[in-house]
């Protein structure tokens, strides 16, 4: 119900209604009504949730298709304070532009490259230029070139590259040049060793979904 539509008179008669207070200010008036709006929302939760139960047949059979949590790597508390450290430090770090990305398009769109000219403001560090990248933005060496979720990386291009890595540490990376018919071979392996792949994707092929 839209009360900042109403006028006094409507909502007083609505605290009437429901037995209420209908002293004060118009914002008083609505800030009671949505009160009381939102305490009878908590009584109707509270007897949902009194109702549910766990051994239902909907939860059995189809709450687990909604939703499959990914698989997150084993880390001990040193690793993970360690990455916490490393988002830090990214956070902190600038965006290194290639120089004169301002003014021409096509610079804005490549990555970074090293000025080498002579008279050269962003090599010569002025304030005005964008800061060039340097050793001193390296990140904490424990958790270097670690993926976002903590996995370890490997690449891997057939499904016998699987064989040995570590389902808890590791977490594996197909190769961008790997067809679909061994790519879905590589997901059902994976699967079966219980590895996440990182870069995983629907495979149409045909008509069918592998």
């Amino acid at each position: 119900m839209e009360y900042e539509e109403m006028t006094v008179a409507q909502l007083k008669d609505v605290l009437r209604e429901r037995e209420l207070p209908v002293s004060g200010k118009k914002a008083e008036l609505i800030a009671r009504l949505q009160e009381a709006d939102d305490a009878a929302e908590e009584e109707f939760i509270d007897e949902v949730d009194e109702d549910f139960d766990e051994d239902d047949e909907f939860f059995d059979d189809e709450w687990d298709d909604f939703h499959v949590a990914r698989q997150k790597p084993v880390l001990d508390e040193s690793t993970i304070s360690d990455i916490e450290v490393l988002n830090a430090q990214k956070k902190k770090q600038p965006a290194f532009r290639r120089q004169e990305w301002f003014r021409y398009r096509r610079l804005s769109k490549t990555g970074w490259r090293k000025p080498k000219g002579m008279h050269s403001k962003q090599r010569m560090n002025l304030k005005y230029r964008s800061p060039m990248a340097r050793i001193g933005y390296r990140k904490i060496a424990s958790v270097r070139g670690l993926h976002p979720s903590g996995f370890e990386e490997v690449h891997v291009h057939k499904p016998s590259d699987l064989e040995g890595i570590d389902p808890e540490r590791q977490a594996v990376r197909i190769g961008s040049r790997v067809g679909n018919r061994k790519r879905a071979q590589i997901h059902d392996r994976a699967d079966d060793l219980g590895l996440r792949v990182l870069n995983r994707r629907r495979i149409e092929r045909r008509g069918d979904l592998l």
